[in-house]
């Protein structure tokens, strides 16, 4: 019995770093030697551990990467197969960063994202980071489309796209500048339903203008002032049965020509 063979045979000594990756590949496809593919796992470990670091700009936390990268490395060492040549580092890198990729794209966004510009967005971050380590400072969007050979249009989009990774409660405490309590809800602005009144308004503004001016003080009278029919019965000098006519024909008319 050779040395290699010897030691593949003996429990205590596979978690030996002399035993070769080939052999422990072999003695788990061949023998699902769970052992083995926990020695496996462990070597392997710290380049996992590199790939997660890549994406830490991505603002998720790296305990989280690093479990992600970790399944990666595990799905790897199941798939790979010694016979085609391949070095195993070379095929699980791929498959890590494929993983890690599925997890910002299924799980890692809060609005859903075109798996381009999430794609884009990391490749950005990464390029910040480069960057700045470079030049100890944050570059400009120029400067990191020249890095990365791409349009200062696309890094713009691909910056848009990394705002939404995450999403913030509306209940989430706000300062308002008053030292008040309030939540980020208190900041947003509300729709004024009277909006709607600015394209009825241009729409009557023809027909109102062909009104007499008699009519046209009595609509002001009464839907400009909130007059009452006496009101403006005593202030045009006729009955109060006059100005309900005179409402009702006027707003006929109106709303004839409005086609409401």
């Amino acid at each position: 019995m050779d040395m290699s063979s010897a030691v593949l045979n003996d429990p205590r000594a596979i978690s030996g770093r002399d035993v070769p990756a080939e052999e422990l590949f072999r003695r788990w496809q061949g023998h699902r030697d769970r052992q083995a593919r926990d020695v496996l796992v462990s070597r392997y470990l710290p380049l996992a551990r590199k790939l997660a670091r890549r994406y830490r700009g991505a603002r998720e936390p790296l305990d989280d990467l690093e479990q992600v990268a970790s399944l990666g490395l595990v799905k790897a060492i199941d798939r790979y197969d010694p016979d085609r040549g391949v070095g195993f580092q070379h095929f699980a890198v791929p498959t890590i960063v494929g993983e890690l990729k599925r997890y910002f794209r299924d799980c890692g966004w809060a609005v859903h994202m075109p798996r381009g510009i999430q794609e884009l967005a990391l490749r950005v971050a990464q390029a910040q980071r480069q960057l700045t380590a470079q030049t100890g400072r944050e570059p400009t969007y120029k400067e990191v489309a020249e890095f990365l050979e791409i349009d200062v249009t696309d890094v713009l989009e691909a910056a848009e796209a990394a705002a939404a990774h995450h999403s913030v409660s509306f209940d989430t405490p706000h300062d308002d500048g008053d030292g008040e309590a309030a939540t980020l809800g208190d900041s947003i602005g509300q729709t004024d339903e009277r909006y709607g009144l600015v394209d009825l308004s241009a729409s009557l503004a023809p027909a109102i203008r062909q009104l007499s001016e008699r009519d046209r003080h009595v609509l002001a009278l009464r839907f400009v002032e909130d007059r009452t029919q006496s009101e403006i019965a005593q202030e045009v000098g006729v009955s109060q049965m006059q100005v309900s006519r005179i409402l009702g024909k006027t707003l006929d008319r109106l709303a004839a020509s409005v086609d409401v």
